[in-house]
């Protein structure tokens, strides 16, 4: 990250600064991040859901500190100091920072965001979702935050456009490949099915694709709003699951107020 010089927010707010507060005694695991960036939040949504104990520590990026460094060799967020090994450890990138508090939990909280190991083809349906985000998804957003010309612009609001649309496709292939042939006997059968395919099945709950896609829905709903006229695609269903992920109870708890997501985008 280059530093332009402009003024930009080094430490959350509203909610999100609550939350920062709330873990402040000693812990295994510290959490490195930045305020604004969404690969932390992406990891910060999985620590909150999946009730793993984290200290976050709120680090400026653009300076790159030595505590960073230790644990980022590139000074990117997010990374993990893990206290629990002599010398400490350490982990980046947040996929696999995502991967490995999964498996944390599974023996520890046993809280998941996954479909269960039994149902191997709904957890690749799962996977299929998240290689969409991060092929499709995450790229599409940068290329049309930063796109500079008119035409460009125009082009980049389209490609985003189809990759939510491409996610919302996956989301209802698999709603119908695991929750359409009508096999459940009961409601706990049923409920069980649910598990892990997320928030945009009624009754579900946060899943893993709302956890790596999130991050940039959220800001594309208010800094792409704010600065590209941007509109996410209409539709009852994608309205109800907006509000599903957007209030939901780990999302919510790491949010700031929108002013410090405009004020960062501005840079």
């Amino acid at each position: 990250m280059t530093d332009t010089g402009k003024h930009y927010h080094k430490e959350c707010t509203g909610a999100a600064l609550e939350t920062v507060q709330r873990h402040q005694s000693p812990e295994d695991i510290t959490l490195f991040g930045s305020c604004f960036c969404p690969f932390v939040q992406r990891v910060w949504i999985a620590f909150e859901f999946l009730g793993i104990p984290n200290i976050p520590d709120e680090v400026d990026p653009y300076k790159k500190p030595q505590d960073l460094l230790e644990v980022s060799p590139k000074g990117l967020v997010p990374g993990l100091k893990l206290h629990n090994f002599n010398p400490p450890r350490a982990l980046n990138e947040s996929t696999v920072i995502l991967e490995y508090i999964e498996d944390l939990a599974a023996t520890s909280t046993k809280r998941s965001l996954l479909p269960p190991p039994n149902d191997p083809y709904a957890r690749a349906l799962v996977r299929l979702q998240s290689d969409h985000i991060n092929r499709h998804l995450v790229p599409s957003f940068y290329r049309f935050l930063q796109a500079q010309d008119v035409s460009a612009q125009i082009d980049g609001g389209k490609e985003l456009h189809a990759a939510i649309e491409g996610l919302i496709a996956l989301f209802e292939r698999t709603e119908r490949e695991i929750l359409g042939g009508g096999g459940a006997s009961g409601e706990g059968e049923l409920r069980a099915l649910k598990r892990g395919l997320g928030l945009w099945v009624d009754g579900g709950e946060l899943g893993w694709a709302d956890v790596m896609a999130g991050p940039w829905i959220f800001r594309a709903s208010n800094v792409l709003k704010h600065y590209r006229g941007f509109a996410l695609p209409p539709g009852p269903k994608t309205e109800v699951y907006l509000g599903r992920l957007f209030n939901h109870p780990a999302f919510k708890a790491t949010c700031s107020t929108e002013d410090l997501y405009l004020d960062s985008y501005e840079r």
